[in-house]
């Protein structure tokens, strides 16, 4: 008996995730997601494993 009733909950969720129409702020979003220029990217793994292009000098 429950199925009809969980089957028309995903249906109208289906529906409100097909037509509507969601605000998003890009500015924010790219300002989480971008790269800044004051805070460098720093590899805490670089030192722990060769690199290709080393393992190819050697041999």
């Amino acid at each position: 008996m429950g199925r009809g009733r969980q089957k028309a909950k995903h249906t109208k969720i289906a529906r409100e995730l097909k037509y509507d129409t969601y605000n998003v702020n890009y500015s924010a979003l790219e300002k989480e997601l971008g790269h800044h220029d004051d805070d460098p990217y720093v590899d805490k793994w670089a030192d722990q494993y060769a690199d290709d292009e080393d393992e190819l000098e050697k041999a």
